[in-house]
């Protein structure tokens, strides 16, 4: 039976503000509340590297490549270090599905929990001091305690997700997240080392002025996209694009607008990843009252059918969404 969330005001401890709310969860047995928490510690650990990145040699490429073909940063890798080791001892989650592995991790426990997860979201832009994200969703395991991890485990649709955020490292680093009970954003303390309640209740707006997309491969758009891109020139509306997901996504999300990023001549499926980085915003961006679309179906009603799935991605202010399906 759904709960309604205990009402707590700016401020509040994050750990607080989880222990409060606990009981919103259908299986209240507290494992996803220490998830929670191991993310967020994971994430100051990381917070912690970037914010020396100039000063030590962790900037630049690493000299290989992720599961989708892109050269790995060297925080890339620190981060996914970081992740998996965090998630890895707190014993809540049994397999792992990472941005930077080929395959699933199996953690070899009792965990409950099955977590997807992009550690270092634009890693690229570290070298400029631009904002950076990680993206996470979070499934509850299907199979029985000490059964093998198997395929439905794994390859979950987005609407099976019980909580997904993120965490935006910039001029302050916050974690916004959902566990399907409206969206909430913490920002990090960094005196006291601890995530405070700074955006409740966080409400998209159905409309917006904002467009991000990379207009530099606009050549290779589709009709229709080319169409949708006139007409937010003809009304006069805003180009944001930083090249950064979560910035953009964060952006638009307390501002009104939309992120675009459809197939093109070279990326005929996309290339933004489903399970780790579409599903995830979409969740939140829905509990926010926004839309999440592939350009024709619901992203969080897709069936995965690899790891590394790739879809076309609209995402936004609800209005702005169904305007760019109509083109």
């Amino acid at each position: 039976m759904e709960t309604s969330r205990i009402a707590l005001p700016i401020g509040t401890a994050l750990d607080r503000f989880i222990k409060n709310n606990q009981d919103q969860f259908q299986y209240t047995t507290g494992e996803l509340s220490q998830l929670l928490r191991d993310i967020a510690l994971a994430s100051k650990v990381v917070n912690r590297e970037i914010n020396k990145a100039g000063l030590i040699d962790i900037m630049g490429a690493i000299g290989s490549q992720n599961s989708g073909g892109e050269q790995q940063q060297k925080l890339d890798v620190l981060a996914n270090i970081r992740f998996t080791r965090a998630l890895s001892k707190g014993g809540e989650v049994c397999a792992l599905i990472s941005e930077e592995t080929e395959s699933y991790v199996d953690l070899n426990n009792e965990g409950k929990y099955v977590i997807a997860i992009d550690p270092l979201d634009g890693s690229s832009n570290i070298d400029v001091n631009v904002s950076i994200g990680t993206i996470f969703s979070i499934y509850r395991r299907k199979s029985k305690i000490g059964q093998p991890i198997s395929e439905q485990d794994i390859l979950q649709k987005g609407e099976e997700q019980v909580a997904a955020g993120y965490i935006l490292y910039g001029s302050s680093t916050m974690l916004v997240y959902t566990t399907g009970h409206g969206v909430n954003g913490f920002t990090h303390e960094p005196s006291l080392g601890e995530y405070f309640l700074s955006h409740p209740d966080m409400i998209i707006p159905q409309d917006g002025k904002i467009y991000s997309i990379n207009e530099g491969l606009s050549n290779s758009f589709s009709p229709g996209i080319k169409k949708y891109l006139q007409y937010c020139k003809d009304q006069n509306y805003t180009a944001r694009y930083i090249g950064s997901l979560i910035a953009d996504f964060h952006r638009n999300l307390l501002k009104g607008g939309i992120y675009l990023y459809p197939a093109t001549s070279k990326d005929s499926n996309g290339k933004l990843r489903l399970m780790y980085e579409c599903n995830a915003l979409a969740f939140i961006v829905e509990q926010a009252g926004g839309k999440g679309t592939n350009g024709k179906e619901r992203i969080l009603a897709i069936q995965p059918t690899s790891l590394h799935q790739r879809t076309p991605f609209y995402v936004g202010s609800w209005n702005m969404v169904d305007k760019v399906e109509n083109f």
